[in-house]
């Protein structure tokens, strides 16, 4: 059995809350990943036999946040 075509209205409105719902999770999964390299950077810092070498890393951590 054939599904019934959308009309133009249908499909706009479909493909916006996709839109919407993608903008969301990367607002979760950025939140994650912020707090995920945060938490990397903190052990670097918490690293005083590597000195500048791990300080060094932990800025790296930090600058890859978004």
């Amino acid at each position: 059995m054939k599904e019934p075509e959308l009309n133009m209205w249908e499909k706009a409105m479909g493909w916006r809350k996709r839109q919407m719902v993608k903008a969301q999770l990367n607002e979760v999964s950025e939140k994650i990943r912020n707090n995920t390299l945060e938490e990397v950077a903190q052990e670097f810092d918490m690293m005083k036999n590597g000195g500048d070498t791990s300080a060094s890393f932990a800025v790296f951590v930090r600058g890859m946040k978004r």
